[in-house]
C-alpha cells in the first residue's frame, strides 16, 4: 500500500507519526532506524493491538532526529501534543504520596501529592510512601512529638498549643531559635532515614506520661510505636548507603509487557509502581518511553537501576540521573526481585486484563461493526432528568474506547422547569454541540440518547441546524427500567443485539452510567432547591446567605443535625438561633 512512499524513508533516527483516514495521528513511535521500523507495520504479519493499530493506518509521517536523544525527546513532545489513542502509557497515571516539609515561614509538615515534580522547585520531599494513610500516620505523630505550626494561618495571639508545649509560639514571634534548629534537625534526620531517631523520642514520651500516671496517653504512644516498628518491618529489603534509587524489572510475554518499579528511600523499600500494557512497537522501546513518561511526573531519584537491554546513556542523559545495571551482589538480587515481580503479576492479571479489554476495547469494536461505522473512538450518552416537570437536568458522559472518560463529563441545568423530554434533548444537544464548536473540542462518532425515536428526532434535528454529521442511536428501557432495544437513529429500526453478548453488556453499563450520573446530579439540584424553598421563610437569609448554608450543609438533615455554633459560623447569631428553631419546629411538625 505505501511501497513507493516506504522506499523513500531513510536509515535515520527519529519520530514516526501514524495516521487514521480522516488524518489523525492514532500512535507515535521513535525508531534507531526509522526506514526498518515503519516498514516492519507493512511488510509482516501482526497480532494483538498492533494488527488492529496497523488496521487503522491511512497514512504516515515522520521527521528525522540528529541522534536517538533527539528522537526520545521528539516522540515525548508528540506524544503529549496529539495524545495518540494507542498511546496509551500516559493516560492511566497516578501521584504518590510524600511527606513535604516547609520551613519557611513556620515549619510544618503536610502529606502532598505532585503530578510534576521538578528539582528546581526545590522542595523537601520524603517517599513515596505506599500510601496516604501510612503518610498521614507519619505527619499526625511529628506533631504531636514536636512543636510544629499546627494551626493555618496567622493568629492574633498563641493558642492551647504553645501552652501545652506543642507549638513554639511562632504567631508572636518569641522563637528559640536553638530549639527550632533542634527539632528540624531531628524531624529531617528521621525523614532521611534514622529511624532510631523517632523510636527514642516516642520512648521517651511514654516514659514521660508513664511518671505522671498518665496511662491513658502513655499506652496510645505505645500503640504508634507498635505501628511505627510495622511499618519499618515491612522495609527489611534495604541497602546501607542511604541512597534513594529506583529499581525497574519487568515481564515481556504474548505481547504484554508487565513493569515493576521500586523505590528505595534512604536505602530501604518504601512502596513500588506497577502496571501491564499491550505492546504496539518493540516492546524495548515502549519500556523506554514509558520509564520517560513516568518520571516526568514523578521524583527522579539518584539513581535508577536497570537491565542491560534498555539503554541507559539515553535514558541517564535525558532524565540527569544516574542508570546502571549491577552484575551482582545485592543490588543485582534486589533488581533480579523486580523483574520476578513483574514476572508474576504478569501471570497473576493477564487472564483478568485481556477479560478487561473484551468488554471494553473488543466489546466497542464490535459495536463499531454493527452499526457500520469507519471510526468509533467517542461515544457521548445523555439523560434527562426532572420530578413533575420540576428541577429538570440533563446529563452527558463520555466513553473513549470502550471505557469511561470521566473527566469529559458534563451535568446541565435546563433553563426551562417542564416535563418535555423533546425539548430538553435539544436544549442540552444544542448546549454541548455549539459550544464544542466554538471552543473547536473532540466531536464524537457516535450520540446515545437514552430514549426512542422522539430523543433521535430531537437530537437530530439540532445537528441538522449545526450541519454536524454525527451517527445518533437511542437505548429504550423495558417496563422493568432495564436496558432493552438499541434504535438506530438513520432507519429507525431496532438493531438485534443478543442479549447475552459483550455489547449488549456493553450498553447495558453505558446507560447505567449516564443514568447514575444524572440521577446523581438532579438529587442535588432538588436537594439545593428544597433548603433554597425553606429558607425563604426565615427573615435575614438573603441570596448570598443562602448560597452560603446551601454550600456548607448541602441538605435539609444536615441543616438540622448542625448545631448552633456551627450555624453561626454561617449567619449572625440571632438569625442562626431563629433558623435552628424554624428547623426543629418543622421537624416536629413532619412527626405528627
Amino acid at each position: 500500500m505505501f511501497k513507493d512512499k516506504l522506499s523513500l524513508v531513510p536509515h535515520m533516527p527519529g519520530s514516526y507519526q501514524m495516521k487514521n483516514k480522516d488524518g489523525v495521528i492514532i500512535y507515535v513511535g521513535k525508531a534507531k532506524d526509522l526506514h526498518r521500523r515503519v516498514s516492519s507495520y507493512f511488510n509482516r504479519t501482526h497480532t494483538g493491538k498492533t494488527a488492529k493499530m496497523v488496521s487503522e493506518i491511512a497514512d504516515f509521517s515522520y521527521i528525522v532526529a540528529n541522534s536517538e536523544t533527539e528522537a526520545f525527546i521528539m516522540e515525548i513532545n508528540l506524544i503529549k501534543q496529539y495524545d495518540p489513542k494507542y498511546n496509551i502509557l500516559l493516560k492511566d497515571d497516578k501521584s504518590y504520596p510524600y511527606i513535604e516539609y516547609i520551613s519557611k515561614p513556620y515549619p510544618k509538615l503536610k502529606v502532598s501529592r505532585y503530578l510534576n515534580i521538578r528539582r528546581k522547585d526545590n522542595k523537601k520531599l520524603f517517599g513515596p510512601y505506599p500510601n496516604a494513610y501510612a503518610a498521614r500516620k507519619i505527619v499526625n505523630l511529628l506533631n504531636r512529638l514536636y512543636p510544629l505550626k499546627k494551626c493555618d494561618g496567622k493568629q492574633k495571639k498563641v493558642c492551647l498549643y504553645y501552652h501545652i508545649e506543642e507549638c513554639l509560639g511562632y504567631c508572636e514571634k518569641n522563637i528559640n531559635q536553638e530549639k527550632l534548629q533542634n527539632m528540624e534537625r531531628e524531624i529531617l534526620s528521621f525523614l532521611n532515614g534514622n529511624d532510631k531517631i523517632l523510636t527514642n523520642k516516642i520512648k521517651e514520651k511514654m516514659n514521660l506520661y508513664s511518671e505522671n500516671l498518665n496511662f491513658e496517653m502513655a499506652l496510645e504512644l505505645k500503640r504508634e510505636l507498635d505501628y511505627i516498628n510495622v511499618v519499618l518491618d515491612k522495609q527489611k529489603v534495604e541497602l546501607h548507603d542511604l541512597v534513594n534509587r529506583d529499581l525497574v524489572g519487568y515481564f515481556f510475554d504474548k505481547g504484554y509487557l508487565s513493569l515493576q518499579i521500586f523505590f528505595l528511600r534512604n536505602g530501604k523499600l518504601v512502596g513500588g509502581h506497577t502496571d501491564i500494557f499491550p505492546v504496539i512497537s518493540e516492546y524495548i522501546d515502549e519500556m523506554e518511553t514509558y520509564l520517560l513518561n513516568f518520571y516526568s511526573r514523578h521524583e527522579i531519584p539518584k539513581e535508577i537501576l536497570l537491565e542491560q537491554e534498555l539503554n541507559q546513556e539515553i535514558l541517564g542523559d535525558i532524565l540527569k540521573t544516574k542508570c546502571i545495571t549491577p552484575t551482582k551482589g545485592s543490588k543485582r538480587k534486589l533488581l533480579d526481585m523486580a523483574s520476578l515481580n513483574a514476572k508474576i503479576n504478569l501471570e497473576n492479571e493477564l487472564l483478568l486484563t485481556i477479560k478487561d479489554e473484551e468488554k471494553t476495547e473488543l466489546a466497542n469494536e464490535e459495536l463499531k461493526n454493527i452499526l457500520k461505522l469507519d471510526i468509533l473512538d467517542r461515544i457521548d450518552l445523555f439523560d434527562n432528568s426532572n420530578l413533575f416537570g420540576d428541577f429538570s437536568v440533563s446529563g452527558m458522559v463520555v466513553f473513549k474506547n470502550g471505557r469511561e472518560a470521566k473527566s469529559e463529563y458534563r451535568k446541565y441545568k435546563i433553563s426551562v422547569d417542564k416535563n418535555d423530554d423533546y425539548n430538553t434533548m435539544k436544549e442540552v444537544i444544542y448546549r454541548r454541540y455549539y459550544r464544542a464548536l466554538v471552543d473547536k473540542t473532540e466531536l464524537p462518532n457516535l450520540i446515545i440518547v437514552d430514549g426512542g425515536i422522539n430523543q433521535i428526532n430531537a437530537c437530530k434535528s439540532v445537528l441538522e441546524d449545526l450541519n454536524l454529521n454525527i451517527k445518533v442511536c437511542g437505548l429504550r428501557k423495558n417496563d422493568k427500567h432495564r436496558t432493552n432495544d438499541l434504535i438506530d437513529g438513520s432507519t429507525y429500526e431496532e438493531v438485534v443485539i443478543p442479549k447475552d453478548s459483550k455489547v449488549f453488556h456493553y450498553l447495558t453499563r453505558m446507560q447505567d452510567e449516564v443514568h447514575r450520573y444524572t440521577i446523581h446530579y438532579h438529587r442535588t439540584i432538588r436537594s439545593k432547591g428544597s433548603i433554597s424553598s425553606i429558607l425563604d421563610h426565615i427573615s435575614g437569609i438573603g441570596e448570598k446567605r443562602k448560597k452560603d448554608l446551601i454550600k456548607a450543609f448541602g441538605s435539609v438533615s444536615k441543616m438540622e443535625e448542625a448545631s448552633l455554633e456551627e450555624l453561626e459560623k454561617i449567619i449572625p447569631s440571632d438569625i442562626a438561633i431563629h433558623l435552628q428553631k424554624f428547623l426543629k419546629e418543622r421537624k416536629e411538625d413532619k412527626k405528627k
